[in-house]
């Protein structure tokens, strides 16, 4: 057997350029394929980050029916009760209330329809971080009847930290809504939809101001485990009855997820043509070593080497080849993976729009995630393999005195 192995070792460097040319088809498919499936799962993943750390969470809680009527009339009152309900679930790792509406925002003869989210300053910084985005100002005091404005959002209204923000609504059954707001803080946003219409303030302050005391439109949850996430709805529906809806990310962001199914499709597509190409080119090269040694073959069984045995030499090389191309493919194509992981592309025009269409930022990250370098690696060791399926028929079945001619 090690006799068979050492053969196998000289037959692939007697003809170095064939050997290398094998080897290079390999190479640039791992590459091209982990180049193209990084790119897409790392943007998959910001999206669904983005969407979870920064809008819905991974689960929220509303009163039945409120998603499909988003109303200040749709809320339900807050309870201590029910958020300790909700934690004595173990995947649960954090509860964030908020009571989100839409308000006119003015200031002298300015004025601009904005997003009013009123939340828990120290609930909310722990979700989304939101206190890392103040550029400008500071992040929520002691003090009532301050306000967060969106970068984007101050400059059009050409408002600062200090200044004061009108805001007019409708509250709860119809109540005027009114108020005069102190700016603590400016934020920054990536997401240039969010950074053009937010409005932060506290949640009792919005509670106030849209006349609902007590009164939530949702319970944003975190998770310890993502991919519990179904079972963890399951038993929050279970457990809090008829009179609330409990919905994923998922359901919330249908455009979001439609839109990476419909995407990752496409990829896939792709990819099987990649995959195609490379595969022809494989066989073509196995082919184009099997008849160039056709007189080799002959001369080898001629001698009393069992053809089985021939078969395998030839499957050793192959291997060869295929675990040096793959090895190589992923080696080189690491250290570029990991530089666009921590530096995205960014992105223009109409790709730039689709991403924030989808509320993600505009950016391309690659994924690290070992599973995508194990899979792309795996498939292309099997498309090498069906590639020697040839080879190995012809030494079993090719006639000596025809191969010694050539034939």
């Amino acid at each position: 057997m090690k006799e068979l192995f050492i053969i196998a070792w000289r037959n692939l460097w007697r003809n170095k350029k064939r050997t290398l040319i094998t080897m290079a088809s390999v190479f640039f498919a791992v590459f091209l394929a982990l180049l193209m499936r990084t790119m897409q799962y790392g943007t998959y993943n910001m999206m669904e980050r983005d969407a979870v750390k920064n809008s819905t969470g991974y689960i929220q809680v509303h009163a039945d029916g409120y998603w499909n009527k988003k109303t200040i009339n749709n809320t339900f009152q807050s309870s201590p009760d029910l958020e300790d309900t909700i934690r004595e679930l173990e995947n649960v790792t954090s509860i964030t209330p908020r009571l989100e509406s839409f308000a006119l925002g003015s200031s002298g003869d300015l004025t601009k329809g904005v997003a009013v989210i009123g939340t828990e300053p120290e609930r909310e910084n722990h979700m989304t971080g939101l206190k890392k985005r103040v550029v400008e100002g500071a992040y929520f005091g002691d003090a009532k009847n301050e306000v967060l404005l969106a970068k984007k959002l101050a400059e059009y209204l050409e408002l600062g930290a200090g200044d004061t923000l009108v805001l007019l609504s409708q509250g709860y059954h119809g109540a005027t809504a009114a108020g005069k707001y102190l700016i603590r803080g400016i934020l920054d946003f990536s997401i240039p939809m969010m950074n053009s219409e937010m409005v932060y303030m506290k949640l009792e302050d919005a509670q106030y101001f849209y006349a609902a005391p007590g009164h939530l439109s949702s319970l944003s949850i975190m998770l310890r485990d993502p991919g519990r996430l179904e079972e963890t709805t399951a038993r929050l529906k279970k457990i809090l009855g008829p009179d609330y809806e409990v919905m994923t990310w998922k359901q919330m962001m249908t455009a979001l997820v439609q839109g990476i199914q419909s995407d990752n499709i496409s990829g896939l597509f792709m990819l099987g043509i990649l995959y195609l190409v490379v595969a022809f080119g494989i066989f073509g090269t196995m082919l184009m070593m099997t008849m160039e040694r056709k007189k080799e073959f002959a001369v080898m069984v001629s001698v009393g080497m069992q053809r089985s045995a021939l078969a395998f030499i030839l499957l050793v090389e192959t291997l060869c080849i295929a675990f040096a191309g793959v090895i190589t493919g992923v080696a080189v194509s690491l250290p570029v993976i990991a530089y666009f992981h921590e530096n995205p592309i960014e992105l223009t025009g109409a790709a730039a729009e689709a991403m924030i269409d989808f509320n993600a930022e505009p950016i391309l990250p690659f994924s690290l995630d070992a599973f995508i370098f194990a899979n792309q690696a795996l498939v292309v060791l099997i498309l090498t393999l069906l590639a020697i399926i040839y080879p190995v028929y012809f030494v079993f079945r090719f006639n000596l005195m025809r191969a010694f001619r050539g034939k």
